[in-house]
């Protein structure tokens, strides 16, 4: 198995190809060991000191160590990952119900039209562009003109995040959106 990898613009994570799908629907990222709990992936990959985030895409990896230091690291990694995949082990176990990637908070109905273009926008434009950095950008909420946003993988806690949500995100959504006023992380 041959895992290419790309840097990110977070110099804290590491985007790892398998070469082969890695999620077949959604993403999911983890924090710390505990919340991958389900993911038999996950596990091997927090085993490696310093890990502190990792993030699953369609056909990607994303890694985030503490210390940013991968000179000692990306070996270590490449073999976790070569070893999960020969193990022939699911990415996800199934037996504890992988949670959905996307946490929608309580809507208001007077806003449904206006969560499914948001919904649709960050679907079309944004998640594939921050997918090709290792990363991913969820809906949490809309209330009152602030669309709550959760930033994934290699956004967060990334330099240039507060930039691409501000700029970017923000930018493209008030040009579609008249009634969004602000973006926000959470």
């Amino acid at each position: 198995m041959f895992i290419q990898t790309e840097i990110t613009p977070n110099p804290a994570t590491l985007k790892f190809i398998p070469g082969e799908v890695v999620m077949e629907q959604g993403t999911a990222f983890y924090e710390n060991s505990a919340d991958a709990a389900n993911s038999p992936l996950g596990q091997r990959l927090f085993a490696v000191e310093g890990v502190s985030g990792v993030f699953f895409g369609f056909d990607f990896i994303a890694v985030t160590l503490a210390d940013q230091d991968w000179d000692d690291k990306k070996t270590e990694i490449l073999g976790a990952i070569m070893a999960h995949f020969s193990s022939g082990e699911p990415i996800i176990s199934e037996a504890s119900g992988a949670s959905e990637a996307v946490i929608d908070a309580d809507e208001n109905p007077e806003d449904a039209e206006i969560i499914a273009q948001i919904k649709e926008l960050l679907e079309a434009r944004v998640r594939p562009a921050v997918a090709r950095d290792g990363g991913d950008i969820t809906f949490h909420a809309y209330d009152e003109g602030t669309v709550y946003l959760r930033m994934q993988g290699a956004c967060a806690g990334c330099p240039s995040s507060t930039a691409t949500l501000k700029y970017g995100v923000q930018n493209l959504l008030k040009h579609y959106i008249p009634e969004i006023q602000s973006v926000e992380a959470i």
